[in-house]
């Protein structure tokens, strides 16, 4: 089983946009190639994944508020990003403020 952090592209910019001031805007990364133009604005599920293999459903069931769940995961490892399931890159998790903010680190 694996904890996903999971968002919406118009959420993403908005929060991009709040965590990470120094990014690129989303508008200025249009494709110079004309035929993406027309797909530019379709939703895609983004997933920043972070597994934890030895969960369970009664840990699950066991998750309140202000719950702490250890993974196997170092503070150095940099965690998978999938676009609909495809691996596109992999991130580090970092703090921004009161939000948890992954920075891309290296393309797929």
């Amino acid at each position: 089983m694996s904890a996903a952090l999971t968002t919406t592209p118009a959420a993403a910019v908005s929060e991009k946009a709040a965590v990470a001031a120094e990014a690129k805007p989303i508008a200025e990364a249009k494709p110079e190639d004309p035929r993406w133009w027309n797909v530019l604005d379709l939703a895609c599920l983004l997933t920043a994944e972070l597994a934890i293999p030895a969960f369970t459903v009664g840990d699950f069931l066991k998750l309140r508020k202000g719950s702490v769940i250890r993974t196997q995961w170092r503070v150095t490892e940099d965690i998978p990003v999938r676009v609909n399931g495809t691996l596109i890159a992999w991130a580090e998790l970092e703090g921004a403020g009161k939000r948890l903010s992954v920075r891309l680190t290296e393309m797929a």
